[in-house]
């Protein structure tokens, strides 16, 4: 296992991590439930610190999730590399379908893909771009929200 994940699986670890670097993901509840090579499962929950006047998760909440869910996985991938390689969203795209009203878990199933990115990066010593895909569902299994997001992975010259 390597230490990212080793790091993500420790609650109180991961908690102070996200306290420190993703305050707003620390204080809107957000979590990761479940992180391997394959895929990573992150929820945030319907609370004060995440809804709208709308009587639903606001939707930069939901992203946030999102977003995390990738982002955990392509870390996983990254964290302490050398070469060092940076990661930046340069697209994302969100379809939404129902109202948030509960604890929302999004899922993205790209770990290998991602993983794979990052090594032709590395083997090219230059940059790569991946589209994954994050899908959020509710308690009940209902589709709330589908998210792509664009990475751009370029390894760093010392």
């Amino acid at each position: 296992m390597n230490a990212f994940m080793k790091m993500v699986r420790h609650p109180l670890k991961f908690r102070l991590f996200l306290l420190f670097n993703l305050p707003s993901a620390y204080f809107a509840g957000v979590r990761i439930k479940y992180i391997s090579e394959e895929k990573c499962a992150v929820t945030v929950p319907y609370k004060w610190f995440s809804k709208n006047p709308f009587r639903s998760t606001y939707f930069a909440c939901l992203a946030m999730a999102a977003e995390m869910s990738t982002g955990a996985l392509t870390l996983s991938h990254i964290y302490k590399r050398s070469p060092s390689v940076s990661m930046l969203i340069t697209d994302m795209t969100a379809e939404y379908y129902k109202k948030a009203t509960a604890v929302t878990t999004f899922v993205c199933r790209d770990g290998i893909a991602l993983r794979d990115a990052v090594e032709e990066a590395i083997a090219a010593n230059g940059n790569n771009i991946i589209t994954v895909k994050s899908t959020g569902t509710n308690e009940a299994g209902e589709m709330i929200a589908e998210f792509s997001f664009t990475w751009s992975l370029k390894v760093r010259n010392k």
